[in-house]
């Protein structure tokens, strides 16, 4: 049976802060692989299985070229290619030799060796904190600045410097910023970058940056690698640290579980990766004609991926839409699959893994400060979570 092409569900239900748009889940148990109108005229796919999403990200025929695809909102339109050291935008053989070589350096063991670090900076965010009114925006005060200390510290950034490039990562992580905006933000973000790198050519220092200036990339290779770097290691941290913890206030049987039981963190910071999804979109582009769940995708055709109707799949995970910190939440997809898996993922475990327990520990009687449905939530950004999440710890 032929159907019309949907649109992109991105409309989420009124009152359900971590529910996926509405009309995702009808998709995939129907339709898990659907043709989709793109906004510009395209027409292409929307993939909504775990099954499917996760086949599409592990195969290298689907390209990640940034001037190759379409985009499923309005406004961004036509990009061009990824600059040098932007391997987010790149395909194997070229992806494959940043990766090589920025792998090593953000290992499980390296990153673990940073643990005692996090927990001190954690640790003067918190202690901030409690000089305050006993009422904070948790993003402002804690969120935030945590992941952005410690990438600034790991790549030798000024932190002094962060409302520069913050600015710029917001501006290309909106859903709604012109196609003139993004490029002038990647534009602003290089330029910071540059003038940096220069500074670690000359004077190294002992961080990841001037490390790299040894590694025989060129000067345009290590501003794309850091511009990436950097943005990669602020906004999504961010989100998952205070989207989590507003998920947890509002799941009080979990976060009793979660206060109560240490060894329940390393577990529950998966499931929260799973049932939050804050990168909740994708694309990949097809570069031959390929058949996927018996239908053919056209070289040329887009697919849309769903992350977050995919980690929201029962035939992967069972009862998928509670939170459930007891459940193995092995194989989500919330740091991505294949090739482009996050590479800061082992990275932004430890900071989660960190600052979720001690902001509980710190405040057990932390909770929202305003209603929970007037908590303004990121649904004009390509990541999700809060814009702010205004909490407090006085006494009732």
């Amino acid at each position: 049976m032929l159907h019309e092409p949907t649109s992109l569900p991105t409309i989420r239900p009124a009152g359900c802060p971590f529910a996926p748009p509405t009309g995702l889940a009808q998709l995939r148990e129907e339709r898990p692989l659907v043709r989709m109108r793109y906004p510009d005229g395209h027409q292409g796919w929307l993939a909504t299985s775990y099954a499917l999403v996760r086949t599409v990200l592990a195969d290298s025929r689907f390209s990640s070229r940034y001037e190759l695809m379409h985009y499923p909102v309005p406004g961004v339109g036509e990009l061009p290619p990824a600059p040098a050291g932007d391997m987010t935008g790149m395909d194997a053989p070229e992806h494959t030799r940043y990766r090589r070589l920025l792998a090593g350096k953000f290992t499980a063991h390296r990153m673990k060796l940073l643990t005692e670090r996090v927990e001190q900076i954690t640790t003067e965010h918190l202690d901030a904190m409690e000089r305050q009114n006993k009422k904070v925006d948790l993003f402002e005060a804690f969120a935030h600045p945590v992941p952005a200390h410690i990438i600034c510290e790991l790549l030798g950034v000024p932190y002094a410097d962060r409302d520069t490039f913050h600015r710029h990562t917001v501006t290309l992580m909106s859903l709604e910023a012109t196609r003139e905006q993004q490029i002038d933000a990647m534009a602003g973000l290089q330029e910071y970058m540059a003038h940096l790198v220069t500074a670690k050519q000359t004077e190294p220092t002992d961080d990841l940056l001037s490390d790299l200036t040894t590694s025989g990339l060129t000067s345009e290779e290590l501003t794309g690698i850091g511009a990436l770097l950097l943005s990669g290691g602020l906004d999504t941290t961010a989100n998952m640290i205070a989207y989590g913890a507003f998920a947890l206030l509002q799941h009080p049987h979990q976060l009793a579980a979660f206060r109560s039981d240490p060894d329940l963190a390393d577990q529950a910071i998966e499931e929260l990766m799973r049932f939050l999804s804050i990168a909740h979109t994708s694309v990949r582009v097809a570069l031959e004609d390929i058949e996927l769940d018996g239908q053919t995708v056209r070289a040329g055709e887009c697919v849309t991926l769903s992350i977050q109707a995919a980690n929201r799949d029962p035939d992967k995970f069972p009862d998928p839409d509670f939170l459930d910190l007891y459940r193995k939440a092995t194989g989500h997809l919330g740091f991505g699959h294949g090739i482009h898996q996050c590479l800061g993922q082992q990275l932004a475990r430890v900071e989660m893994r960190v600052a979720l327990p001690a902001l509980f520990k710190r405040f057990p009687k932390l909770r929202l400060a305003i209603p929970a449905e007037k908590v303004p939530l990121r649904t004009d950004m390509n990541i999700y979570g809060v814009h702010r999440l205004p909490v407090t710890w006085a006494e009732v």
